[in-house]
């Protein structure tokens, strides 16, 4: 397949990094793919990864727990430069996500549904993110929205060797 893996990036989740398990394992499995280090506040971390995500389009972005987050909040702001969305158990319940569900509660900045292509997957055994909690927010915002719920807890490290990461991210 070929795929521009300069198009690809990891976001980690809030206690993690570039040297996670699952960001070494993307970084083998697909050269080129981006896996920076995020630190600070969601606010914080939002403002490094924009600069990252500006310099180009078509951007296919897993997000991992925290980086879920990240990853639904820059997509939902800009669909258009998003190709696909992978959300690995996101933390979409965390503040200040709240507040962008309910405008009233504080940023002012609502987040409307948008139609990027958003694969999510959750495993049943996860005691960290609430499965069905973070379906019904995720249905609300991703109209094209895959959810594949795993045998799996929190972390998804059974998951994300077994699936076929080739087919998920074409």
């Amino acid at each position: 397949m070929n795929m521009d893996t300069s198009r690809l990036i990891y976001l980690h989740g809030l206690e993690s990094d570039s040297n996670s398990g699952k960001a070494r394992l993307f970084r083998e499995w697909f050269p080129g793919m981006l896996t920076p280090d995020f630190k600070g506040s969601f606010e914080e971390r939002m403002t490094q990864l924009e600069p990252i995500l500006a310099a180009k389009d078509n951007w296919t972005i897993i997000g991992s727990s925290f980086g879920g987050l990240m990853g639904t909040v820059y997509t939902c702001k800009h669909p258009t430069r998003v190709r696909k969305l992978i959300l690995l158990a996101p933390a979409l319940l965390r503040d200040p996500f709240g507040s962008y569900l309910d405008p009233s509660t504080g940023s002012g900045q609502r987040l409307e549904p948008v139609s990027v292509p958003t694969i999510l997957i959750h495993g049943t055994l996860d005691t960290v993110v609430p499965l069905e909690a973070v379906r019904e927010v995720a249905q609300r915002l991703f109209t094209n929205l895959t959810y594949h719920i795993v045998e799996d807890d929190h972390r998804l490290h059974k998951t994300v060797q077994e699936l076929d990461w080739k087919t998920i991210l074409a």
